[in-house]
């Protein structure tokens, strides 16, 4: 299917501002340039209200993280949905993705948790993977002081689906559902979606490449299933999930092929590729009906699974 017009346009304006790729500066400009395509572009006209928001710590692998709890209006109990932002390890924090993380919580009614992993190049693997396992187990601890559900859920869109893919995998004990979104589950392997979308779809493969260069030390680490979680041995006995991907991304592809090993595992598995619309849907509701659409779409397929 053709890109969506609106997201076309969108890109168009990208471009036309003349900006370098990502992929050719430096960590510190990537993150300014994070903030300023989400942070800045939120008036408080547009903050989503949601019951109450709370900045705490939490545990991380080295010592306590931030983090930030969303609660629904109304009254509890809840269940706790762990949310770990995406930006390929380098970039992103818990401001780029508040707007993600109130439209969760008030639209599929869970507690958000959302948790400031440490970022490389600074704290390169297994630094930040090593910080969202630590922060599911705490959540695990705290869940009567979070949503007060019994019920937690990870989250996560892009490498932060990656981090979530993992925790599930390390504490299939305390985690109830997954929603992955446009996850990167295998650093390494080339399929056809990374060739066919390699340019001119918001996420480009040279800054993959950059992400993952700036992530891991060598090739070898690119095979680790903490990197690459479609890589774990066995995925049998993980919790529900919910699988987005979304047709012009160079990672759908290995999204897929991981609700596929899920499904083929035993585990149940709701999934669905948007056809038109590229990585990073998510960020995008504002500009493109499609993409406001599909985040409809995803949160309602996230309450089912959490809810029922």
């Amino acid at each position: 299917m053709p890109l969506d017009p609106q997201i076309a346009t969108f890109l168009g304006f990208i471009e036309q501002a003349g900006y370098p790729p990502m992929h050719e500066g430096t960590p510190e400009t990537a993150r300014k340039a994070a903030r300023a395509m989400t942070v800045d572009l939120v008036t408080p006209d547009k903050v989503i209200a949601v019951g109450e928001v709370r900045d705490l710590k939490v545990a991380g692998a080295n010592g306590e993280r931030p983090a930030r709890l969303y609660l629904p209006e109304g009254d509890g109990p809840w269940p706790t949905t762990v949310y770990f932002h995406g930006g390929g390890f380098v970039i992103g924090d818990l401001d780029t993705h508040d707007q993600t993380c109130r439209r969760l919580c008030r639209d599929a009614l869970t507690a958000v948790l959302s948790v400031d992993y440490r970022l490389a190049p600074e704290h390169p693997f297994p630094a930040g993977v090593d910080d969202a396992i630590a922060a599911v187990g705490w959540a695990g601890d705290h869940r009567e002081e979070l949503g007060g559900g019994r019920r937690v859920a990870v989250a996560g869109d892009s490498a932060g689906g990656n981090l979530a893919a993992v925790a599930a995998q390390a504490r299939p004990d305390i985690v109830d559902v997954q929603l992955l979104i446009y996850p990167a589950t295998d650093a390494l392997t080339e399929r056809p979606s990374r060739v066919d979308n390699a340019k001119g779809y918001l996420l480009e493969l040279a800054t993959m490449e950059w992400f993952l260069a700036h992530y891991v030390s060598d090739e070898q680490q690119g095979l680790d299933p903490k990197v690459s979680p479609l890589r774990a041995e066995s995925l049998a006995g993980q919790p529900c999930a919910v699988v987005v991907t979304a047709e012009l991304d160079p990672l759908r592809d290995e999204g897929e092929a991981y609700a596929d090993r899920l499904a083929t595992s035993g585990v149940p598995v709701d999934r669905t590729c948007f056809p038109g619309l590229v990585h990073g849907f998510l960020d995008l509701v504002e500009f493109s009906q499609a993409c406001s659409a599909a985040y409809d779409d995803v949160t309602k397929r996230f309450h089912r699974r959490l809810h029922g």
